[in-house]
């Protein structure tokens, strides 16, 4: 069904293009259009029903993509990969790819602000991803481009470790399987400034001690523990752990 204003329908046309999406795509027009509308433009008519479907089908989208992509690695690793791939950060970089900027309608009160773009890619992103998928019900316009960006990225994390962020793979983790949020002691062993052991952190999960790390910030000691602890819970086999936590 086309739109009532046929420039905004030629203007979501522009960027299905740049999706490299076929023209005679069966599309949602009026969920396309609301999935780039702020709530600044309308508290009612906008994208934040969307984002909710979209930020499932970005975490479907991305295990289908992790799983076919790299079968023999152990599902913590994929826990902590998608984590990442499906930050705002990320999903931002993808929408700045395709200048999302140039077809959101928001509102004058934030239109030209930089402050908050970053959430409102992120956002409007998940949106246009639950728009796609509730044109087909299924992957079939979303994948076809969006994997690209998530091989891209994926390589990129899996040759530098360092970037991937074990505090929000843990939290995730634990909160889907334990409802609840890991907790943080830190404390400072050393008043060197570049002692790379200057702050060590431990982290608790239901009063339960799981990890412990060392680094040169607090952020980076948090970091540590996070590691150990999520490899340690996400991987481990043993029933007296699992029965302790639940």
């Amino acid at each position: 069904m086309s739109l009532p204003d046929p420039r905004r329908q030629k203007q979501l046309m522009k960027l299905l293009e740049r999706l490299e999406l076929p023209p005679d795509v069966s599309v949602r027009w009026d969920l396309l259009d609301l999935a780039l509308t702020h709530s600044t433009v309308s508290p009612t008519e906008n994208y934040e029903q969307l984002e909710f479907m979209g930020d499932a089908v970005v975490r479907l989208a991305t295990a289908e993509f992790l799983m076919e992509t790299y079968p023999d690695w152990p599902v913590g690793e994929f826990a902590a990969l998608r984590s990442i791939l499906v930050s705002d950060r990320r999903l931002a970089q993808i929408a700045d790819r395709y200048g999302f900027d140039r077809f959101l309608l928001v509102g004058s009160s934030v239109a030209g602000n930089r402050a908050g773009q970053e959430t409102r890619l992120a956002e409007s992103f998940e949106a246009v991803l639950g728009a796609l998928y509730l044109s087909t019900h299924d992957l079939s316009l979303v994948r076809p481009w969006l994997d690209t960006h998530l091989q891209e990225f994926a390589e990129e994390i899996r040759s530098d470790p360092a970037r991937q962020n074990y505090k929000a793979a843990l939290q995730e983790w634990t909160q889907a399987r334990y409802q609840c949020r890991p907790e943080y002691q830190v404390q400072e062993v050393s008043q060197i400034y570049n002692d790379t052991k200057r702050f060590r952190a431990e982290v608790w999960v239901r009063d339960r001690h799981v990890g412990s790390g060392s680094g040169r910030s607090i952020k980076a000691a948090e970091q540590a523990a996070a590691q150990e602890a999520f490899l340690l819970l996400s991987q481990s086999s043993n029933p007296d752990l699992d029965s302790h936590l639940a």
